[in-house]
């Protein structure tokens, strides 16, 4: 395939506001980056970091259709840590090293803005940049080792290159395309939605500018190379064969690729605890407030994303942007606002997608209502006006990621592991260091359901035996059992239980100890007098 039609971008694409985004992106980098691990990992960070530790240290990986989605988040660490001189050893991994991967991909959203600068207009793109780097929600789930900033970086690099392509009818954009949509597939399986919301908001929107250009004179054809496409497609295809297959070396990942919808759908129907009502997103966006905190709210960014759409589809005030792209951005934001909203598995993070869709109309939004104003005071008015709305913002993220990283009361926090737990970890370490044996000292970790998630990651130094129900021989010198099962192991008075930690809000664990390790203990830490 000829590939010498590939060309940077056009030159109006580097624009000295350029500069601005790329200083925004700097910035967010560094406070994003602050206090990584301030909030307890949640359940799926946890198992995502065991999973990537497998593959940092015995270099392989299988991916599981029925959990835990797409290979590309454990590849794209494994890449980030052998750049960085990560540790050999996984144990001295910390939760701030892996949540690093994940913020990189959230601040790239800031930094892939200039590829569509043209299409939203110079002045928009700086507003969409600064609307990112402050929106809480973007913020705090980039700081989440999950799957759901990956997919939004790869879904906007999908759109950016493609709007490239229709630009400048480049085959290299047509490539870095479909590479974006393959690592979409690689990524999550709800890739789908957003193809489809593409797909769909392209549609209406060709059927909208042949209606409203019908009275106009005729533009030149805008011809799609079927060459291109086809090549495009090819991309998609090898990347996510490559990423799905663990680079040719599990033949099973290719059925597996799609097997994995069954259970998945299955899941999207309603069989599942994360099944929510249809506005759970837009209540934790909108307007939130728990009895015990504040109020948050990203009103700003939905009122602006509105009357940047209107501008679109009205024709005024859009000064350098393109209507056509912000009548897409427009349709693609709504389509998958509408999906997500309409199934009824729900879980916080998915809200990203059609979140950053809406940040960028904003940025027309923001810089639409500037335009409309006349007079230089009034403008002015208007940017100081919109600046202390991105503060408040950027106020809201920055207690969100600290004050309230792990409280209730804040929107974005969803069955999060309490700071309570590493209280719990913290006591089972230091037992081992007492132990004769050391971190080999086995500790029995008794909870039903597997439901004992985000301990193998912060025990994972320990021998530790995971169990779901009470054995006939429960005893250890360390054990640690779900307060559900009334296990009372201490009635034999070998052990003492010596505390309950909650694992997440009303589930509780009981720790057991060997009374002559908990006297050792005692001699080391003896309790203080009232």
């Amino acid at each position: 395939m000829d590939t010498s039609g590939w060309k940077p971008p056009a030159p109006d694409v580097f624009h000295p506001l350029s500069a601005l985004v790329v200083l925004l992106a700097g910035v967010a980098l560094v406070l994003w980056s602050l206090s990584l691990d301030r909030r307890p990992m949640h359940n799926d960070e946890a198992v995502n970091g065991i999973k990537f530790g497998k593959l940092w240290e015995h270099g392989g990986y299988k991916y599981d259709p029925n959990e835990h989605h797409g290979p590309s988040i454990y590849y794209a660490t494994l890449a980030l840590n052998r750049l960085t001189g990560a540790p050999k050893d996984f144990d001295q991994f910390s939760e701030s090293r892996l949540r690093l991967t994940t913020v990189l991909f959230g601040v790239g959203l800031i930094l892939l803005l200039p590829l569509v600068a043209d299409g939203l207009g110079r002045k928009a793109t700086v507003w969409a940049a600064l609307f990112t780097a402050v929106s809480p929600a973007m913020v705090f789930y980039s700081r989440y080792y999950i799957h759901e900033s990956l997919l939004v970086f790869f879904s906007f690099l999908a759109l950016a290159a493609g709007w490239r392509y229709w630009r400048s009818r480049k085959i290299g954009w047509a490539l870095l395309a479909g590479a974006g949509v393959g690592l979409m597939h690689a990524t999550k399986e709800t890739f789908v939605i957003s193809i489809a919301a593409a797909a769909l908001a392209l549609g209406v929107n060709q059927l909208w500018n042949r209606w409203a250009d019908a009275a106009a004179p005729p533009a030149p054809p805008h011809r799609l190379s079927l060459k291109h496409l086809a090549a495009a497609v090819a991309v998609w295809l090898g990347v996510a064969l490559l990423l799905f297959t663990s680079f040719f070396t599990n033949a099973a990942g290719v059925v597996d690729s799609v097997s994995t919808y069954l259970p998945w759908l299955n899941r999207a129907g309603g069989a599942s605890p994360h099944i929510h009502p249809w506005h759970f997103y837009l209540h934790r966006l909108i307007f939130f407030h728990s009895a015990k905190g504040p109020v948050w709210s990203e009103a700003l960014i939905l009122v602006l994303a509105v009357a940047g759409a209107r501008a679109a589809f009205v024709r005024q005030g859009l000064g350098d942007a393109s209507a056509s792209f912000v009548r897409f951005l427009a349709l693609y934001s709504l389509a998958l606002t509408a999906a997500y909203c309409l199934i009824s598995y729900k879980t916080p993070w998915c809200l990203m997608g059609f979140w950053q869709g809406m940040i960028l109309l904003a940025g027309v939004g923001a810089a639409w209502l500037i335009r409309r104003a006349r007079h230089r005071v009034v403008r002015l008015a208007l940017d100081l006006l919109l600046l202390a709305g991105a503060g408040h913002l950027a106020w809201q993220a920055w207690q969100g990621n600290t004050t309230y990283a792990a409280d209730r009361s804040n929107p974005y926090v969803y069955a999060q592991t309490s700071p309570d737990l590493l209280s719990l970890v913290q006591k089972v370490e230091a037992l081992a260091q007492l132990h004769p044996a050391g971190n080999q000292m086995l500790v029995k970790a008794i909870v039903p359901d597997g439901d004992f998630w985000p301990l193998p990651w912060y025990l994972r130094n320990l021998k530790i035996e995971w169990l779901e129900q009470v054995p006939a021989d429960p005893y250890a010198p360390v054990m640690i059992v779900s307060a559900q099962l009334r296990a009372a192991l201490d009635e034999k008075k070998t052990h003492l239980m010596i505390g309950y930690f909650q694992i997440r809000p009303q589930v509780f664990l009981e720790l057991y100890v060997d009374v002559k390790l908990w006297q050792a203990w005692l001699v080391k830490h003896p309790p203080k007098p009232d």
